[in-house]
C-alpha cells in the first residue's frame, strides 16, 4: 500500500510541475508564485495545483484550462458546445457527476466524449469507461461553465421543460398516447396547464431565437423539436416522449384541426400577437411512423423587411430588376427553391409599385402577409377556387397589377400570358435553378415559344445565404491559387492580396457567427438575341451564355461580390449554388 501510494504522490508532483512549466512558458505565471502555490499544497494533501492557483487568484481559470488542454493533448471545449439535453441520464447519477466535475457531452456506438475539470484523472475516466463499455475521451471545460451546464442539465431546477414538468405529478405517471387514444383524453390532456405551457414554451423561444420554422417529430424513443434558424435547423430542449400526443394535439387544438383526424395530413393557422407583433404560423402536420410530425412556419408580419437593399439586392441586378418591373405589361418571374425568398421579393415588390393610382390584385395559396391597398386573394382548392379559376374572374376586375403566388400548370401559365398581352403587368415565381432554365421549364409546360418571347421581360433567380455577425467575423487572405479557382481575379482585378471572411462567434449571433441571410441573385433580361434561341429551342446552357454576355450577373458572381464585401462566406455561396 505504501508503494502505490508514494507512487501515486510522485505522479501527482510531476504532472504539477509540468502544469507548472506550461503556464511559465505561457507568460501566465512566475516561478516565484509556482513555488508558492507548490508550497502552500503540501499543507493540503487532497488539493491539487490548478485549484490552489485559482484559490490564490495567480492565474485565470482560463488560463489554467488552455494549459490542461495543451498537457493532456486534449482539446478544450466551452458552454456552447454543451448538450442541450442529459446525456447518460438513467446510466450516470448526477451526485457522482458533481462529485467527479465531469459531464458526458455526446455518444456513439463505441466513444463517450467528456468534459472534465481535470482531464488526468484517470479514476473518473475509467469509471465512465466501465459504466458505458465504451472508449472515454476528454475534454477540458471550464468550472464554472462546467458547474452551470451539470445544474441546468441535472440540478433542481434543470431546464425549461424541467420546472414545467417538474412539479405536475400527474405527468409522472402518464402513459405515451398513440393512434388509437380517446379523443376526449387527448382534448383533456391538451388542455391541462403544463402542456399549454409548454407549447407556448416552444413557441416563444423560437421567436426569441429568430427561428423561420418548428419541427416536432416523434420517434420511437423520444419526441425531437428542432428550430430553423438562418436556413439551418438546430435541434433544442424537448418534452419528454410521453408527452408526445398532448404537445401535439395541443398545436392542432389551437390551429382549428381536428384531432380525432390523425391518419391524413391536416393544414391549419396559428395567429397571435406577442412582444407588441402579429405572428402567423403555418401549421402543417402529416402521419408519421410514430405519430403526427408537426412543422410551423412563423410568418411575422412586423419582421419583413419590403426594402430591396435589405433583401440583398444592389448595383447592376437591382438596376436590371427594376428596369424589367417598371415595364408597363409583361410578365416577370422570380425562381428559386422552396424556401429561397421568392415570395418576400415578390411582396418589395409591389410595395414598389403600390401607388393610389395603381390596381394591384392578388391570388396566393397561402396569403402569407396582408398588405394594405392590395386586393389578395386565397386559393382554396376544396370549393374550386384555384389559381386559374380565380384569375379568370381577377382579369374582369380591371387590375394593373397581377401577383401569381406560383405559376404550376399549363393552364395558369396560359392566362397568364393572355393577361400580359391585354395589357397587364404580371409578377410571379416558379420552381427552377436558374433564370436560364425557367424558359425550358415553361416550354416543357406547354406555352407557345412565340407567346413566351412575346410577353416575359424578365426572369430572376436567387437563393439565400447566411450573412456574416459583424460583431465577430474575422477576414483572412485567400492564396493565389484559391484566387483563380474560385473566379475571384476577374471582381478584383487591382487587388494584390484578395481578403474574404470567415465567422468566429459570440454572444450577438449566439455562437454561430451568423446572423440573418440575403439575397444571391441573377437577373435575365428578354434581349431580342435570347428571344431568337427561344424560338430555336436552344438549350439553358445556351440562354445562360447569351444572358451573361448579355450583361447579366450570375448568382455565383454576385455571391462572390458579396463574398469580397465582408456580407458572407465563401463558403455559403458555394453550398447555395454549388458551383465551383
Amino acid at each position: 500500500m505504501g508503494v502505490s501510494t508514494l507512487s501515486d504522490n510522485e505522479t501527482a508532483v510531476r504532472k504539477s510541475s509540468l502544469l507548472g512549466e506550461i503556464l511559465i512558458a505561457r507568460g501566465k505565471l512566475n516561478q516565484t508564485s509556482l513555488e508558492r502555490a507548490q508550497r502552500l499544497l503540501k499543507d493540503s494533501p487532497n488539493g491539487n495545483l490548478q485549484n490552489m492557483l485559482m484559490t490564490l487568484g495567480l492565474v485565470a481559470p482560463l488560463d489554467i484550462a488552455e494549459a490542461l488542454a495543451e498537457q493532456y493533448h486534449v482539446p478544450l471545449v466551452r458552454a456552447d458546445r454543451f448538450p442541450e439535453l442529459p446525456v447518460l441520464e438513467e446510466r450516470v447519477s448526477s451526485r457522482f457527476l458533481r462529485e467527479a466535475c465531469a459531464l458526458p457531452l455526446h455518444e456513439t456506438e463505441d466513444k463517450l466524449v467528456l468534459a472534465m475539470i481535470d482531464p488526468g484523472d484517470g479514476y473518473t475516466i475509467d469509471a465512465f469507461a466501465m459504466a458505458t463499455g465504451k472508449t472515454v475521451i476528454p475534454c477540458v471545460a471550464l468550472p464554472s461553465e462546467l458547474e452551470a451546464a451539470l445544474e441546468r442539465l441535472y440540478g433542481a431546477g434543470r431546464s425549461a421543460v424541467g420546472q414545467i414538468l417538474g412539479s405536475e405529478a400527474a405527468f409522472e405517471t402518464q402513459d405515451e398516447l398513440g393512434f388509437d387514444a380517446d379523443v376526449q383524453q387527448l382534448k383533456d390532456l391538451a388542455s391541462e396547464a403544463p402542456v399549454i405551457r409548454l407549447v407556448s414554451l416552444i413557441i416563444t423561444n423560437a421567436l426569441t431565437m429568430r427561428a423561420s420554422d418548428i419541427h416536432i417529430e416523434p420517434f420511437e424513443d423520444r419526441l425531437i423539436v428542432r428550430y430553423r434558424i438562418d436556413g439551418v435547423l438546430h435541434e433544442v430542449e424537448s418534452p419528454p416522449k410521453r408527452l408526445s400526443a398532448a404537445v401535439i394535439s395541443r398545436v392542432k387544438i389551437i390551429a382549428n384541426l381536428d384531432i380525432a383526424e390523425r391518419r391524413l395530413p391536416q393544414d391549419g393557422r396559428i395567429r397571435l400577437r406577442t412582444q407588441g407583433k402579429e405572428i402567423d404560423l403555418r401549421v402543417s402536420t402529416v402521419p408519421t411512423m410514430h405519430g403526427e410530425s408537426v412543422v410551423m412556419r412563423i410568418l411575422d408580419k412586423g419582421g419583413v423587411a419590403l426594402d430591396f437593399e435589405k433583401l440583398g439586392f444592389s448595383g447592376k441586378p437591382m438596376e436590371r430588376f427594376l428596369s424589367a418591373l417598371m415595364q408597363p405589361n409583361g410578365i416577370l418571374l422570380v425562381t428559386g427553391p422552396t424556401g429561397s425568398g421568392k415570395t418576400t421579393t415578390l411582396y418589395t415588390a409591389l410595395d414598389r409599385v403600390n401607388t393610389p393610382d395603381v390596381k394591384i390584385l392578388t391570388v396566393e395559396d397561402p396569403v402569407e402577409y396582408q398588405m394594405p391597398g392590395i386586393n389578395q386573394i386565397q386559393v382554396k382548392p376544396q370549393i374550386d377556387l384555384t389559381f386559374a379559376n380565380a384569375l379568370r374572374s381577377i382579369v374582369r376586375q380591371d387590375p394593373d397589377i397581377i401577383m401569381i403566388g406560383e405559376i404550376r400548370d399549363l393552364e395558369t401559365a396560359q392566362i397568364a400570358v393572355q393577361s400580359a398581352l391585354t395589357g397587364h403587368l404580371v409578377l410571379s415565381t416558379v420552381h427552377t435553378n436558374d433564370a436560364a432554365s425557367t424558359v425550358n421549364r415553361l416550354l416543357d409546360m406547354g406555352v407557345e415559344d412565340y407567346l413566351l418571347t412575346s410577353t416575359v421581360v424578365g426572369i430572376q433567380a436567387q437563393r439565400l445565404v447566411r450573412t456574416l455577425c459583424s460583431a465577430c467575423k474575422e477576414p483572412y487572405v485567400v492564396l493565389p491559387e484559391m484566387v483563380e479557382e474560385l473566379g475571384l481575379r476577374r471582381l478584383a482585378p487591382n487587388r494584390e492580396r484578395i481578403q474574404l471572411w470567415h465567422p468566429k462567434g459570440c454572444k450577438e449571433c449566439s455562437h454561430t457567427g451568423y446572423i440573418g441571410r440575403v439575397c444571391i441573385l441573377e437577373v435575365m433580361l428578354i434581349t431580342d438575341a435570347i428571344r431568337a434561341l427561344v424560338m430555336r429551342h436552344a438549350t439553358s446552357g445556351e440562354i445562360k451564355t447569351q444572358a451573361v454576355a448579355d450583361g447579366m450577373m450570375t448568382m455565383y458572381e454576385d455571391g462572390l461580390r458579396k463574398s469580397l464585401a465582408g456580407v458572407t462566406t465563401i463558403e455559403e455561396v458555394l453550398r447555395a449554388t454549388r458551383e465551383n
